[in-house]
């Protein structure tokens, strides 16, 4: 199966057309993901960039439409990733970048990986935090001005002082201040609140929560609770005020339980997740977002000598290799599972991935393919 699978992704076939235009394609092979097979000999219509019918057989092409012959090919709809960082890539210098970048120089990085995602075939992606450049990024792509997939951002993810995401982690006394709720920091009920109002005035499409210490952050614990659940709540009823939804980085089991009894909708990560919060998630539809490939790549990269500040690479080492178990455990119990990578954590155009981990864990090549999308507001 896992050599079927990936020979499939291989020959997945992704296509831009002109707008104001039909074109017809003839596909050897479409995959049906609601039925759970390949349909074959199908002929599709895509009018003004979007598809408008699939039809079976491959049918006769008006003289005045554009084809596209694909009858020796295995065509795919769009991936959704449902967990990625666009306006960064980790290497040795992403520590440092922050000092060093500027907010332009961010955005034509993001630019890059916007479009080395969407030519990889993912047509869709949730963004789970970044400094607000990925805002502006989906305003560009859905404007035309840039080639991308259609984003939905969280903006800047909300931490607690000192938590993954305090974006002054690892900075010195004099340039750490002390960041708020504009910043996305929060450390009661009320700043909760105000950050979440925060986010939607910025633009965002949805929030994140670090729910739990995490690997990359300059900090010594990954995975110890950084918020109370007065805290989580007082963020997911203002989110559902505002018609978002929640998302919470989660490694440890406190903080991922606390997370889904304050109302959060996914779970990232999941790593050290046991069965009661497992069963807790499948009471309160709160869905994993297993990330495996991040697990793997962080675990591999912490070999590299410099690759990681000292104090990251135990924690990586550890969490990493943990994430593609918990998955595995998590889908044979039957908790929710949504399509997820963290791409930019490690190199993006990489998240197809994510597939072979997760066929090799257990899930069925055509499961994959039903999972729910959950990037609507």
């Amino acid at each position: 199966m896992k050599l079927k699978f990936t020979f499939l992704l291989l020959l997945t076939v992704f296509i831009t057309v002109a707008q104001d235009m039909t074109t017809y394609i003839h596909a050897g092979h479409v995959l049906d993901s609601k039925k759970g097979k390949w349909q074959d000999k199908m002929t599709i219509t895509v009018v003004d960039n979007r598809i408008s019918k699939v039809e079976k057989g491959f049918l006769d092409i008006p003289e005045d439409g554009t084809y596209i012959d694909l009858k020796d090919k295995w065509v795919m709809p769009g991936f959704t990733d449902m967990h990625v960082h666009m306006e960064t890539e980790y290497n040795p210098h992403a520590y440092v970048a922050k000092y060093v970048d500027d907010p332009a120089d961010v955005a034509y990085s993001s630019v890059q990986y916007a479009e080395i995602t969407l030519m990889s075939g993912f047509t869709t992606v949730r963004d789970l935090g970044g400094s607000g450049i990925n805002i502006s990024l989906r305003d560009a792509i859905n404007s035309g001005k840039v080639p991308g997939p259609r984003i939905f951002t969280a903006g800047k993810s909300i931490a607690t002082t000192g938590g993954h995401a305090d974006p002054t982690n690892g900075s010195n006394q004099a340039l750490m201040g002390d960041p708020g709720p504009r910043e996305g920091v929060a450390n009661s009920p009320a700043e909760g609140r105000e950050a979440v109002r925060h986010r939607y005035k910025n633009g965002a499409d949805c929030i994140k929560i670090t729910a739990t210490g995490g690997v990359l952050s300059v900090a010594k614990n990954g995975s110890n609770p950084q918020f109370t659940i007065e805290e989580i709540k007082a963020i997911t009823e203002t989110a559902a005020d505002y018609g978002f939804h929640v998302a919470a980085h989660a490694h440890g089991d406190e903080g991922m339980r606390r997370a889904v009894l304050g109302g959060v909708k996914t779970i990232e990560h999941g790593t050290y997740m046991s069965e009661e919060t497992m069963d807790l998630m499948k009471k309160m539809d709160c869905y994993l977002v297993p990330t495996i490939t991040a697990g793997k790549e962080v675990a591999e990269k912490a070999e590299v000598d410099g690759f990681y500040p000292a104090i990251v690479v135990p924690k990586a080492r550890t969490v990493g290799p943990q994430i593609q178990g918990t998955f595995a455990r998590a889908y044979k119990r039957g908790v929710p599972i949504v399509f997820g990578t963290d791409a930019g954590v490690f190199a993006h155009g990489k998240n197809a991935k994510e597939f072979g981990y997760m066929v090799e864990a257990g899930m069925p090549a055509m499961e994959l393919f039903k999972v729910p999308r959950l990037h609507q507001r």
